[in-house]
C-alpha cells in the first residue's frame, strides 16, 4: 500500500518547529502539506525543508481536504496536524492497523486509557455528544468521531461523493462508510495540547455545522446505503 501523508496548515510555525522533525520519512510515500493561507512564515519554514506544500484555493477544513486528497496518489491517506494535537508515533501504529483490511481508522483520544489534554468542558461535552449521536442515529460502536487524525482509504472519497467544504468533513465521511456498512477501527492515541497558535475551531459554529451534517445523512433519501455496521474499536497497543 501507498501511503499519503496530508498535513493541515494554518499559522502553524510552532507547531511545525516542533513537529515536523519527528515525523520519518519511512512512514510515508509522499508527504503533502495544504495550507489556508499562513502569514506565520509556515509557508517558507515548509518550503525551506522540502516539503511539498500548496496554498489551498477556497476556504474552509472540507475544501482543504478535498483540494489535497484529489492531489495524492497513494492507496491510503492519512490527515494530520502539525500543532501538536497529533502525535507523531501513531503514524506507523495506523497504518499497521488499516494494513488489517480497514476502511477508516480513527486515532481515538479516548479509547483504552487515552485522553485529550486539548478539551475544555465544552469541546469534551461536544465530542461525546456528536459521538453518541452517530452511535445512536447509525447504530456504530465508536469512541472518537471528530478528531481529524485519521487514515482512510483514498477511493472512499469518490465512492461515497464525499463533497462538504465545511469542517464537518470527517462526519460525511465516517456516516457514509457507516451506512455503507465498511469496516471501521480506532486505535488509542493522547492528544497534547497544541504548540502555540490560535485555536481554529469554535465550538459552537462548528458545533452547529456537525449537527446539521449528522441530521443531512441520517435523512439522506439514499437507499443503496444499509443501516448495518461492521466498525470494530479494537484497538492496537503501542502506548
Amino acid at each position: 500500500m501507498k501511503i499519503s501523508l496530508v498535513i493541515f496548515t494554518w499559522n502553524e510555525i510552532d507547531g511545525m518547529r516542533v513537529i515536523m522533525p519527528q515525523i520519518k520519512k519511512e512512514w510515508y510515500d509522499e508527504l503533502i502539506i495544504v495550507d489556508g493561507g499562513s502569514t506565520d512564515g509556515t509557508i517558507e519554514y515548509a518550503r525551506e525543508h522540502g516539503y511539498y506544500l500548496f496554498v489551498q484555493k477556497e476556504k474552509g477544513s472540507g475544501a482543504a481536504f478535498l483540494e489535497a486528497v484529489e492531489k495524492t496518489t497513494g492507496d491510503i491517506v492519512i490527515i494530520f496536524s502539525p500543532d501538536g494535537n497529533s502525535v507523531p508515533d501513531r503514524i506507523p501504529i495506523l497504518i499497521e492497523k488499516i494494513k488489517e483490511d480497514y476502511d477508516i481508522v480513527i486515532v481515538s483520544r479516548y479509547l483504552d486509557g487515552a485522553k485529550s489534554d486539548d478539551d475544555d468542558r465544552v469541546t469534551a461535552f461536544g465530542n461525546w455528544m456528536f459521538t453518541a449521536l452517530i452511535n445512536l442515529l447509525f447504530g456504530s460502536n465508536i469512541t472518537d468521531s471528530l478528531v481529524m487524525y485519521r487514515a482512510f482509504k483514498r477511493n472512499l472519497v469518490k465512492d461515497l461523493g464525499i463533497n462538504t467544504k465545511t469542517s464537518a468533513w470527517g462526519t460525511q465521511l465516517l456516516t457514509r462508510a457507516i451506512k455503507r456498512n465498511l469496516k471501521v477501527g480506532e486505535i488509542p492515541g493522547n492528544e497534547p495540547a497544541r504548540i502555540g497558535g490560535k485555536r481554529k475551531m469554535s465550538p459552537l459554529r462548528n458545533g452547529a455545522i456537525e449537527l446539521v451534517r449528522i441530521a443531512r445523512e441520517f435523512f439522506s433519501g439514499d437507499r443503496k446505503y444499509s443501516h448495518s455496521t461492521r466498525n470494530d474499536s479494537s484497538c492496537v497497543k503501542g502506548e
